[in-house]
């Protein structure tokens, strides 16, 4: 078994309930353990800056998924969910992304691990703080804490109080 890091966010129509129904299917697929969900925040859009504000977050998980079979499985899940593929880093119902996946690095043409901007982002890491400030980033070396803290990104991250998955 191995413990990943699943990032997700939507900013089109009931973006609460899509990450609900995403976070739901997660926790049903069979060969994944969902272990803790990180507070749900608002976040200014990042890359293509004319769009709505997302709603983000982190959840940990343990898996017996190889990582290929595990993006597979996501892709699948935004699929369920609704999600239209439109613009790069444009507006999305959904998105599901392996931050993380134990200690392993990887580079194919379909998938980067661990995620190759996560550290440039306050809105995958201070979710990603929340629960699991000690985690180490396998190619930095440095917690996540450490690199949330030396981040220059100044995009406003919002914790969304009342938020229940």
């Amino acid at each position: 078994m191995h413990v990943a890091y699943i990032g997700f966010g939507s900013n089109i129509g009931d973006r609460l309930g899509h990450i609900r129904n995403a976070v739901r299917a997660l926790s049903k697929t069979e060969g994944i353990t969902l272990q803790e969900i990180s507070s749900i925040y608002k976040t200014d859009p990042v890359g293509y800056e004319a769009q709505a504000h997302f709603l983000n977050g982190v959840a940990a998980i343990q898996t017996d998924l190889p990582p290929l079979s595990l993006l597979h499985t996501l892709k699948d899940i935004e699929t369920a969910v609704g999600r239209q593929h439109r613009i790069r880093w444009g507006p999305r119902e959904i998105d599901l992304d392996i931050l993380i996946y134990g200690d392993m690095c990887l580079q194919t043409e379909k998938l980067v691990i661990p995620h190759p901007e996560m550290h440039l982002r306050r809105f995958v890491l201070v979710p990603l703080v929340e629960i699991a400030p000690n985690l180490m980033h396998p190619v930095f070396q440095a917690t996540v804490q450490t690199l949330l803290d030396s981040l220059e990104d100044d995009k406003s991250v919002l914790k969304k109080e009342g938020c229940v998955l």
